[in-house]
């Protein structure tokens, strides 16, 4: 009997998205559900952007909301290594029986002639793609630009007519014209694979039964299968579900709703409540309640109750669903979730420590660091406007900041100060004045307990929202003003 496997697959790029939860709570209760394994594995070829920091987020935020997994980075498994970056080896290898096979090439175009044919194929109205320069090379010729050390990748050959069709779990067969499919890059200049190959290698070779992922990778479903029969394997069954989205219907995204886990867990929301709320994406109990627990979840389980609507990711009805789980906390769990939040000892020695020369007594702590336990502080545009910075250029600075942190890898103290330095001169003001509007972003007043280390306490992922609440009641700035602000800090 076919032992069910599903798996997740996050990029450690970023902040851990509550996209990558909404996905491994599905493939973790169909698993469980068919008595199955759930696997995580971590697709850092990236090396760019890929980071150990945003990995270990990845795997504290999940673990927050209580989903727990078979075989991964962490706790191994009879598959491993579960990070892509350490299997290097065994993607040479699989690249190499495509080229042997003759279902793949190597292509030498520099980025200045993809970059020069994908603006004047778009400009012309066609859909971008490669156009097989490099498809009919010469076998010498190959060898010997290979010998030189020219710079080349290694693509897939794709049928240029006919049509693919692709069985889908929850959406039958769909059908994709050949014509649509781009020779997809599978292995980089640098000897990394990209996403596709090493996606359609590390499931076969986990033994990856069904790939239940989001929407979006539909269209990359045919290479997939492509490079599926290229290598003579049965492909897993496919599921794709639908993308969370913000309330206007476009894809959620972190400048309308904040994305990531962690700032939902700064803001004191229960674990299982976002974990229920995620479950109700697209789906429903069979006596259609809303508020159910992860084993409920698993116990109900059934894809065919998944709705292909495009669930809408409201916040306004997670606090409502939030406020029935806190109600329902008898006075022992109330406390603990109190502690588990804020009031433990690890983050009271962080934020105390902020205000113990200002306080004359215990009563005094509440007004300095207050903020810390906050959400969204309740701020006006007025609170803006400073002898030396009015309100356009605080929006600037904030956004500015916004940006930085974005970018930034690593998030303590030093590397707070460090770039609000750098910004502050870039963008010509004094520290001081660069710091003004900050301080009313992050705390909600004029002046506060040393505002770059109460940020680094805080964490990212609060800082950025509230640095974005600010930037909401002051105005958005157009793309034309954001691009001017990245540019002046750019140079």
């Amino acid at each position: 009997m076919l032992t069910v496997r599903t798996r997740v697959a996050p990029s450690p790029t970023g902040d851990p998205h509550v996209g990558t939860a909404y996905i491994a709570l599905f493939n973790l209760c169909f698993a469980r559900q068919h008595g199955g394994q759930f696997i995580l594995r971590i697709e850092d070829t990236d090396q760019m952007r890929s980071t150990a920091e945003s990995e270990q987020k990845i795997l504290e935020s999940l673990r927050w909301l209580g989903l727990s997994w078979d075989e991964g980075p962490d706790v191994g498994g009879p598959y491993g290594p579960y990070r892509q970056s350490e299997r290097a080896a065994i993607y040479q290898q699989h690249v190499q029986e495509l080229l042997e096979r003759g279902h793949a090439f190597h292509c030498f175009c520099s980025p200045a002639r993809l970059d020069a044919l994908r603006k004047e194929q778009i400009s012309l109205g066609q859909n971008p793609c490669y156009d097989g320069l490099c498809l009919h090379l010469a076998q010498n010729e190959v060898v010997e630009r290979l010998a030189s050390g020219e710079p080349c990748v290694i693509r897939m050959k794709v049928p240029q007519e006919g049509v693919c069709t692709i069985d889908d779990l929850l959406r039958g067969r769909i059908e994709i014209p050949w014509s649509q499919i781009d020779m997809q890059v599978l292995m980089k200049a640098d000897g990394l694979p990209t996403y596709h190959l090493a996606n359609v290698v590390d499931d076969h070779l986990m033994q990856i039964t069904h790939v239940i992922r989001g929407e979006e990778w539909i269209s990359s479903a045919p290479k997939h299968q492509l490079l599926y029969q290229y290598f003579g394997w049965n492909m897993p069954t496919l599921c794709h579900m639908p993308l969370l989205r913000n309330p206007d219907r476009s894809k959620l995204s972190k400048r309308k709703n904040p994305t990531s886990i962690l700032f939902y867990r700064s803001m004191g929301y229960l674990p299982a409540a976002l974990l229920n709320y995620l479950g109700r994406m697209g789906w429903s109990m069979p006596d259609e309640r809303e508020q159910f627990s992860l084993e409920d979840m698993i116990r109900e389980f059934d894809l065919s109750r998944v709705s292909l609507g495009g669930p809408v990711f409201d916040v306004e009805k997670l606090d409502w669903l939030n406020a029935l789980w806190l109600r329902s906390l008898n006075p022992d769990s109330l406390v603990q979730a109190f502690m588990d939040w804020k009031f433990n000892r690890p983050f009271l020695d962080q934020v105390l420590a902020q205000c113990l020369s200002r306080i004359q007594r215990l009563s005094d702590v509440v007004p300095w660091v207050g903020f810390f336990f906050e959400g969204l502080p309740e701020i006006k545009a007025e609170q803006f406007a400073f002898k030396k910075v009015d309100a356009a250029q605080s929006r600037e600075i904030l956004f500015a900041l916004l940006w930085a942190s974005e970018q930034a890898i690593a998030w303590n103290s030093a590397t707070v100060e460090a770039m609000c330095v750098s910004l502050a001169g870039h963008m010509g003001f004094k520290l001081r004045d660069f710091m003004a509007p900050v301080f009313v972003a992050i705390s909600g007043r004029s002046s506060s307990t040393p505002v770059m280390e109460a940020m680094a306490i805080m964490g990212a992922d609060l800082v950025r929202a509230r640095l974005r609440h600010a930037i909401q009641i002051l105005g958005v700035l157009s793309k034309e003003e954001e691009l001017l602000v990245v540019q002046k800090i750019q140079e």
